[in-house]
Order: C-alpha cells, then structure tokens, then sequence
C-alpha cells in the first residue's frame, strides 16, 4: 500500500470523526459554549487542564491568536504534554489519587469559574478528582472525552466513575478506544491516532461558540488577534490590561 494511499485514509478518518462530532454534539457544543459565555458575562474566569496529550488541545486555547484571552491554562507538573523525563512518569501521575485536590488548592480558581477539562478516557485518577474537586469548590466543568471508554473499559478511580460521571457538559470527541484509526497486516499494532485533531477542533467550536453567545448579548469578547499583523501587539495589550485581573498566564 503506498503512503499516499494511508495518508488519505487517514484524512478521511479524520473528516469523518469531525463530522460525527458536528452532526451529534452540537447540542453539547452550544450548551458548553453558552455555559462559558454565561461565566465571562458574570466575571468568571475559564481554565482548560488537559493531561499528557490530552493538554495539547487544553494549550491550544490559551494566549490563542483568535482565542478568547481568558482562556487559562490549569497545570499540573509533569503531566503538561511530555514536558517530564522520562515521559513515562506523566502516565503515571494522571493514576496518582490526590494529586487533583492539591493542584486546585493551590491555583487561583474560586467558585463561579469554569473549568474545562480534556481527557481521552476519562478513567484516570487525575481528571476524574479534577472534576470532582471543581464542582465541589463551585467551579463549573465542561467535559471532552470519548464516552466510548466508559462502557468498554473500567475506571482507574476508587469510585469507579468516569470523568463524564461529573461535569455539567459533557462533549463526546468520537474517539474509537486505543486512539487509532489504521489498520495494515503488515504492522501489529494499529496506528494513526486522531484524537487530539478532534479534541483541538471541539475546543475551537466551543469557543466560537462563547464569542457569538457573547456578541449576542451585546458583550464584545476579549479576543486576541495575531502578533505577526500589523496593530496585533497594540490591541492585544489593552485586551490583556482591560482584563488582567482573570488573566493568569502574564504573572
């Protein structure tokens, strides 16, 4: 089979995942984005947290050219991407009960904030507690995970939930369990993960989201533009100073 062939059935996979998301989750894509909407319009702040490559889609969206300036990033060390070594060691932080409540007692999150939270399968200690610790301190959680997980693998949290168990939104990315879309007789082991294009686009849409529910209400949204356009730095500068005081990512 040549490349080009595995690299368009790829592609496709991919499309077809988005699809799925757009026609079946935009009832969840709104009701998250109305739900960050509803925390900007009353001075709420927003975090997203993702673990290992779960944080990618969570990085995507802060200090975001077209983003919200808002958006801040919840992070736990050694679980933001691959950041630690060795990198195995941020598998096993996610499984590390406790770790959640600490992170969160030490951040500036208080209730009336929202927190999104990206987690493939939403079975590991570290997002489960995360949504549980938020909720409980009145923080509002949005959830990105394949549902698929719940009902095809068991929890590794002590209470047997998932991480869709509790948020108040729940977005479901699609994702097949074991993240990957190929297949060859030639190759053992399938290949061609698509997660975190999925999960990055959800977090985009969502967002888009915010910022229309916002306009509608006649709140304009804290967008950041470019840096590499012209007037980018200028107009960044008084969006990050209008709002400095639920911006966490300059201190």
């Amino acid at each position: 089979m040549s490349d080009r062939k595995l690299a368009g059935q790829f592609l496709d996979a991919a499309i077809g995942l988005l699809e799925r998301v757009r026609d079946e989750e935009a009832g969840s894509i709104t009701a998250a984005g109305t739900l960050l909407a509803d925390t900007v319009a009353a001075g709420g702040r927003l975090f997203a947290f993702g673990a290992g490559h779960s944080s990618l889609a969570a990085q995507d969206v802060v200090y975001r050219a077209g983003g919200l300036a808002l958006m801040n990033l919840l992070a736990v060390p050694g679980t933001v991407g691959v950041d630690v070594m060795p990198a195995t060691l941020g598998s096993a932080l996610e499984r590390v009960d406790g770790l959640a409540g600490a992170v969160l007692d030490s951040s500036p999150v208080r209730e009336g904030d929202a927190l999104v939270i990206v987690s493939l399968s939403g079975r590991n200690a570290l997002p489960v507690e995360m949504a549980m610790n938020a909720r409980a301190l009145g923080l509002r959680v949005i959830g990105v995970t394949s549902v698929a997980y719940a009902a095809e693998t068991k929890s590794r949290h002590a209470s047997g939930t998932f991480l869709k168990d509790h948020c108040d939104v729940v977005v479901d990315s699609k994702i097949a369990v074991g993240d990957a879309e190929l297949t060859l007789d030639t190759v053992p082991a399938p290949f061609a993960p698509a997660s975190t294009v999925v999960t990055t686009a959800v977090l985009q849409a969502v967002l888009a989201t915010t910022a229309g529910a916002l306009a509608d209400r006649g709140i304009e949204p804290p967008l950041l533009r470019s840096g590499n356009v012209d007037g980018g730095h200028e107009w960044n500068g008084r969006v990050l100073e209008q709002y400095r005081d639920r911006i966490f990512y300059r201190h």
